[in-house]
């Protein structure tokens, strides 16, 4: 089973779709994307999110407040695990931190991140954490903060091995985006061939970060069987493995998805 982990389904460009979302779900499931997971960014568009999941039998989704969405508010841990009870929400995040794009932004950052770790540990479902050059305080507050048992996954990961390593030794998963294609991501690509088959698992992010041969125009859930096969040529494994693998894995991670995938 071939399922795109992360994807923003709100915000894709439908223009080729005539502007209808139904239509992009539907060519994601021509290419053999049995499963999608639309993933929440801030207060605004959690309803939205939740939406687009309730109306599409095959797409689960995430409630939280992405670190370069703070600013719209941030959300309490009691509200987190309120949201969390509802049958399609199988993860909280995207959370984490990005010092990135907002150094100034620390602590707010990791006030938000803290809180939502707290509340998925005490909600029971993993985390979807986005990381950008905050290694160390991403490892040091999961490792506080979050729970074990229930775990996350670094999504669109980009990192280098020492941090993979670390995360897979917090019980987390690893993510890979369409960045794996791109000519300049060998260091990416040197973490996919070193990670147990076991942690993995394949995105889109979409619509940003587009695979080859698409770079540079709006990504879409239908892409992840580009990531998927390009992933499986670095395992040096068929493709029908690889996607069987990381099934088991998305499953394995966000077990609350497998009652809601008709």
């Amino acid at each position: 089973m071939l399922i795109d982990s992360h994807c923003h389904l709100d915000r894709l460009r439908l223009d080729k779709y005539e502007g209808e979302l139904d239509r992009a779900v539907q060519a994601a499931r021509e290419r053999g994307v049995e499963a999608m997971l639309c993933v929440g960014i801030s207060l605004e568009n959690r309803q939205t999110v939740l939406e687009i999941a309730e109306s599409h039998p095959r797409v689960i989704a995430s409630v939280g407040v992405h670190p370069l969405d703070i600013e719209s508010g941030l959300a309490s841990k009691e509200q987190l695990v309120e949201w969390a009870q509802h049958p399609k929400i199988v993860a909280l995040g995207e959370t984490g931190l990005d010092y990135y794009y907002s150094d100034e932004t620390r602590e707010t950052q990791q006030e938000s991140f803290r809180i939502h770790l707290e509340a998925a540990a005490e909600a029971g479902l993993p985390v979807i954490v986005h990381t950008r050059s905050a290694k160390e305080d991403t490892l040091r507050l999961i490792s506080e903060h979050g729970s074990e048992q229930h775990a996350g996954v670094l999504h669109c990961f980009t990192e280098d091995w020492d941090m993979a390593s670390r995360a897979v030794d917090l019980n987390y998963m690893i993510s890979i985006s369409g960045i794996v294609t791109f000519r300049n991501a060998e260091a990416l690509r040197d973490v996919v061939r070193k990670l147990p088959l076991d942690r993995l698992m394949v995105e889109t992010d979409s619509p940003y970060l587009a695979p080859v041969p698409y770079r540079g125009k709006p990504n879409e859930p239908a892409f992840v069987r580009e990531v998927a096969e390009y992933v499986a040529e670095l395992k040096n494994i068929s493709y029908e493995e690889l996607i069987d693998a990381t099934a088991e894995n998305f499953f394995r991670l966000f077990p609350k998805a497998r009652t809601q995938i008709t």
